[in-house]
């Protein structure tokens, strides 16, 4: 690792940084958003829901309509060509210029690069479509846990009657991406142990950004309900 100063100790620049490697997760809701609900409402195509409808012993769904095959598949390719974006923006910049680093940056001393890595793909834009299909599943994959656990504690959204658990919808995706990148994305930066001190901070300020965001969304009619 570079004894030079790094972004990740700074408490202002950490999340930022943060934010901007992982925003193929956080931006895969609102792609999976398209895939679930727009693109079948201009088009008229089937919509499946992936706990089929059914419900346990409790008497609630499992997921709810709001979780579909649809979605799962339009969040995780949109993670990728978010991905593609945030490289193609960033592409070749040095951790010195955080946040806006590009996300096949490697950390590790030596020789080691991203054709290193087991999820290169024999091009970059190639790797990072598929870095961003790794964070946007594993987003899509928490936000369904968080439903699952709304639904067994009797949570969950009615109309334009909120959940009224705005941690179980916010935290659980942002955790899931994060998990997602540790565990399968070594060694470039976005796997670095290095930003947890930004991943917590991240956290914490995820609810008010999640918030404001969908309030954003209904203003601008693009959501039906503020939450």
């Amino acid at each position: 690792m570079s004894t030079e100063a790094t972004p990740w100790g700074d408490p202002f620049m950490a999340p930022l940084l943060v934010l901007w490697l992982y925003l193929p997760g956080y931006l895969s809701n609102t792609a999976a958003m398209l895939g679930g609900k727009w693109i079948p409402d201009i088009t008229g195509i089937s919509v499946y829901r992936i706990d089929g409808g059914k419900e346990l012993g409790d008497g609630h769904r499992i997921l709810g309509d709001g979780k579909t095959w649809n979605g799962l598949i339009g969040g995780t390719i949109g993670g990728g060509i978010i991905c593609m974006l945030t490289h193609s923006l960033s592409r070749d910049n040095p951790i010195s210029s955080a946040p806006f680093v590009d996300p096949l940056t490697t950390y590790e001393v030596g020789n080691v690069g991203i054709s290193d890595a087991w999820f290169y793909l024999g091009s970059e834009i190639s790797t990072a479509f598929f870095i961003g299909c790794i964070l946007g599943f594993g987003c899509m994959v928490g936000d369904s846990i968080g439903s699952f656990v709304k639904r067994r504690l009797g949570h969950k959204r009615e109309g334009n009657e909120s959940s009224q658990a705005p941690l179980l919808d916010t935290l659980p995706f942002a955790i899931f991406a994060f998990f997602s990148g540790q565990l399968f994305l070594d060694p470039i930066l976005i796997g670095s142990s290095e930003l947890i001190m930004g991943m917590i901070i991240l956290l914490m300020v995820t609810p008010i950004m999640h918030r404001a965001f969908n309030i954003i969304g209904y203003k601008l009619g693009l959501k039906s309900v503020p939450y």
